[in-house]
């Protein structure tokens, strides 16, 4: 954890708006509150739970709240209208659409029901809807942009580094993914 409060100190200082993914069990091993504590103390502005449910989520949401900390729920396409309704009522930010269901990671192809389940989450919230779980190239990028309001990578980039020889090339293939995913969000919101 300390690790990851370093690193997004280091990108909290380009001025991005920087977000943690990550499970529930390492956060509540760390502490809730100090957890939320520490990361809006380096300039976090939002987590990502993926595992964690709303239900489930009572001391996380009062820790968030506190500390002025996003919380972002996930949605997929099986979730029915009162589920989506409940999970846009516990996020604040936005809310992560899962394109696919299943586990995260880099596909060759994303699933046709994105579009539609990001239609479905805008019947129910205000919030934006962002999606994510197999984007991993430009076209990918390109495609989701053009009907959703953030496209979420985290797989792809986690690949580029673990490809890397040395800390400099590791760098160097996660500013090109960047660069690569960022053309093609523009283009996919000039066809939006």
């Amino acid at each position: 954890v300390a690790d990851v409060m370093k690193t997004v100190a280091g990108v909290t200082e380009t001025g991005a708006p920087t977000l943690v993914m990550s499970y529930w069990n390492p956060i509540e091993r760390y502490g809730v509150d100090r957890f939320a504590t520490e990361l809006a103390g380096v300039g976090g502005v939002g987590v990502i739970t993926p595992d964690l449910t709303p239900e489930e989520s009572g001391e996380w949401t009062r820790a968030t709240n506190e500390h002025a900390i996003d919380r972002v729920f996930l949605v997929a396409p099986s979730s029915t209208t009162a589920r989506l309704e409940k999970v846009t009522n516990a996020c604040s930010g936005f809310v992560y659409a899962a394109s696919t269901m299943g586990v995260t990671g880099a596909r060759t192809s994303l699933s046709s029901g994105a579009r539609t389940l990001v239609e479905r989450v805008r019947d129910v919230t205000s919030l934006p809807v962002c999606v994510g779980v197999g984007v991993s190239t430009a076209e990918q990028a390109s495609e989701v942009a053009s009907y959703a309001d953030g496209v979420i990578v985290g797989s792809a980039f986690v690949k580029a580094l673990q490809g890397a020889k040395s800390s400099a090339e590791g760098a160097a293939a996660a500013a090109a993914l960047a660069a690569d995913l960022a053309a093609g969000v523009r283009a996919g919101r000039r066809h939006a």
